[in-house]
């Protein structure tokens, strides 16, 4: 009886692992998911969202600066002899604060301003990232789907090869051929067991690399697409319009108006500050009020604190032309980050053109070979061709199959440079 439950329980354990197997194994990933899974879980992309929410802090703390500041602070004192004859020998003594600022040469709202320009350039900073890490995610996305179909080409060729094999070794033995004609089969197959193995490794390696951009724990995944006919034409955005939408190029205007604003604060430095503090006094101890003697003090000052620079042999103006300088060389990164991101553009858009001729460049040529390797099948049956010819027309139809897969992820890869060059790219 035991070793029947032992029996059904192992069977049981068995078909559950296998079933578990299967279903993580037979996980399809589709682009649309992995980006999603990008934008959650990828370290860079994190690190973005942890750099906005600084700047987020950093603003809330430019913020509070022009409220007042309320500060307590308290103090215990035991003095031994001869000074307990001036003062108690025990007493302790409480204050409390309040600060405010009152004019700082507008130095708080232009710091106020700073805080906000930072937080939207960090923002941008995070699309750019974005951006960045899902052109990746789809770049490996369709390396995988054309390492795939490579595999399944490779597959395929080898079923050819040793049908080719089979076919001449049978001749080869009723004395019809020579040896060379079977060997010279038998290494093109070797090389395609050896193709087929560097695909699959690649193909791991790419998994790898996708699991890394999209937080996955394991390679058990599937991709869902396969490489398709459709070709889209997209139209060519406007240069101007493509530009303003690159976060790169909102960074950088953001960056020149925290120089300008920077400017303003070193101008600032060289206007007066004046701040306001009022301060009320507690103490006890024994006979701690000099006025009547009584063991409790309580008082108040206000103190007014006016700072007027007068002159610093010209370290200030100094620095303002400095900043003056610094504003002039980000407008100049500006100018030339558009001028390189236009070219960038139609460097893209020429690219995805090329793609797109490639793919129908190369699915003419795999028709063309596919009917020649037809023809020639036909024509070795009938005893009309040799073997080498077959071979080379097999040679030709692979190699045409595989430009085939190459055009169409290249095109896949191009359309996503493109959108991302134009500011598109979600």
């Amino acid at each position: 009886m035991s070793t029947h439950k032992y029996t059904l329980s192992l069977v049981f354990l068995l078909v559950f692992t296998t079933f578990h197997q299967a279903i993580a194994q037979d996980r399809l990933l589709s682009l649309e998911e992995a980006k999603s899974m990008a934008l959650s879980n990828n370290k860079k992309i994190k690190k973005a969202d942890k750099t906005i929410e600084a700047a987020k802090a950093a603003k809330a703390s430019v913020y509070a600066s022009d409220k007042p500041f309320v500060e307590a602070s308290g103090m215990g004192v035991h003095v031994g002899d001869p000074i307990n004859t001036l003062l108690p020998e025990f007493f302790a003594n409480a204050s409390l604060g309040v600060t405010q600022v009152i004019y700082a040469g507008g130095k708080i709202n232009t710091a106020k301003k700073m805080s906000s320009t930072a937080v939207d350039l960090y923002t941008s900073q995070k699309e750019l990232t974005d951006s960045e890490v899902l052109l990746d995610v789809e770049t490996t996305y369709w390396q995988i789907i054309n390492v795939k179909s490579k595999v399944e080409l490779a597959n395929k060729y080898k079923a050819l090869l040793t049908e080719l094999l089979k076919d001449l070794t049978n001749s080869y033995n009723a004395g019809i051929i020579y040896k060379n004609d079977v060997l010279r089969v038998q290494v093109q197959l070797n090389q395609a067991e050896l193709d087929l193995t560097k695909a699959n490794d690649g193909l791991k390696l790419l998994k790898l690399k996708m699991a890394q951009l999209t937080g996955m724990p394991n390679i058990d995944f599937l991709v869902k697409d396969t490489i398709s006919n459709n070709v889209i034409l997209l139209d060519e955005v406007s240069q101007s319009t493509a530009i303003d939408n690159r976060p790169e190029i909102k960074m950088l205007k953001k960056a020149v108006e925290i120089e300008e604003l920077q400017s303003k604060i070193l101008e600032a430095d060289r206007k007066p500050t004046i701040g306001l503090n009022v301060s009320g006094i507690y103490a006890n101890g024994k006979q701690i009020n000099f006025t009547d003697g009584s063991n409790d003090l309580t008082s108040y000052y206000g103190l007014l604190n006016v700072n007027i620079p007068i002159f610093d042999w010209g370290s200030r103006k100094q620095k303002v032309k400095e900043q003056e300088f610094k504003v002039e060389a980000q407008k100049l990164e500006l100018e030339e980050t558009e001028e390189l991101l236009s070219l960038q553009i139609q460097n893209a858009y020429l690219e995805l053109q090329q793609a797109i001729q490639k793919v129908e460049i190369t699915e003419k040529s795999l028709q063309q070979a596919d009917e020649n390797l037809r023809l020639n099948q036909d024509r070795f049956d009938a005893g009309t061709v040799t073997g080498k010819d077959v071979l080379e027309a097999q040679v030709l139809w692979q190699q045409a199959y595989s430009d085939v897969i190459d055009a169409k992820a290249n095109y896949r890869i191009s359309e996503a440079n493109y959108k991302k060059a134009i500011g598109d790219f979600k």
